[in-house]
């Protein structure tokens, strides 16, 4: 799909019904985050019909798509045009909104992200108030990330999410502009909204398994502030999406019809 300037971005939907569930995939992942699960821990992921993109089709209009530099399970570069890298939440929120609108796919939108993905989905949610309806975020970044975190092991994440890959193409990802955007945008409005948190530590690039405290603090704060339902017995690593396709995909049933209930 074409949009602003003639790039190309990668878009697939299916299903019918509103809200359209927009599905933002985490730092360098594609589409098939979402079509691939994971049958036990440490295991290759494999596309099944279990996952979350064809279950949600199920039951309402879904979308998922490839942001430039991301990368399938297979290790191919998506198909969506490259961009200068790193790049920031606002980069994100602008390629969404100008696909969205280029495919034709109306809101509103529950937007259902995960990890670097949360950032583009709250930036969203704060700057197109009337689109977004409702949200599921699966451990999501989160600006609460720079006040959690000690100042060094902060600077150590911010420089290693933007630390450029190998090709140069590859997304790497502006956390420190991305924050300072949203703190200046306008609060997130009061919709439907769940956030999934991991339960088992992993090394997010901060510093090692100690840092985990401090990821579990922001995921805390990040529920408060948006009023969100917040599950944090998942039993599961950080791709939950893959480890745990049925409880994310409870979960956005019930945002969806959360929303349902509350269309005229």
């Amino acid at each position: 799909m074409k949009i602003d300037g003639g790039r190309k971005l990668f878009l697939t939907c299916r299903g019918t019904g509103a809200p359209t569930v927009v599905l933002i995939s985490g730092f360098r992942g594609a589409y098939d985050d979402w079509t691939h699960v994971v049958p036990r821990p440490e295991a290759k992921p494999r596309s099944n019909q279990s996952s979350v993109f064809p279950q949600v089709a199920g039951f309402t209009r879904v979308c998922a798509y490839d942001r430039p530099g991301t990368t399938s399970f297979d290790g191919a570069l998506a198909p969506s045009t490259a961009v200068r890298q790193p790049t920031t939440a606002q980069d994100g929120v602008a390629d969404l909104h100008a696909l969205l609108s280029a495919a034709g796919e109306a809101g509103p939108y529950a937007l259902v992200a995960h990890s670097w993905g949360g950032m583009i989905a709250c930036l969203y949610a704060s700057e197109h108030h009337g689109e977004v309806a409702g949200m599921v975020l699966v451990d999501p970044g989160s600006a609460f990330l720079k006040t959690t975190l000690k100042p060094p092991q902060w600077a150590r994440f911010v420089r290693g999410a933007r630390q450029l890959g190998k090709p140069k193409i590859l997304e790497a990802a502006e956390y420190e502009r991305s924050v300072d955007a949203i703190r200046a945008a306008p609060a997130v409005p009061k919709i439907p909204g769940v956030v999934l948190t991991s339960d088992r530590p992993f090394d997010f690039g901060a510093g090692g398994r100690q840092t985990w405290p401090a990821w579990l603090s922001a995921q805390n704060r990040l529920a408060a502030v948006l009023d969100a339902k917040h599950i944090t017995h998942t039993h599961s690593g950080h791709y939950i999406a893959g480890e745990r396709p049925r409880l994310v995909i409870n979960e956005v049933r019930a945002v969806v019809r959360a929303v349902q209930a509350q269309t005229p």
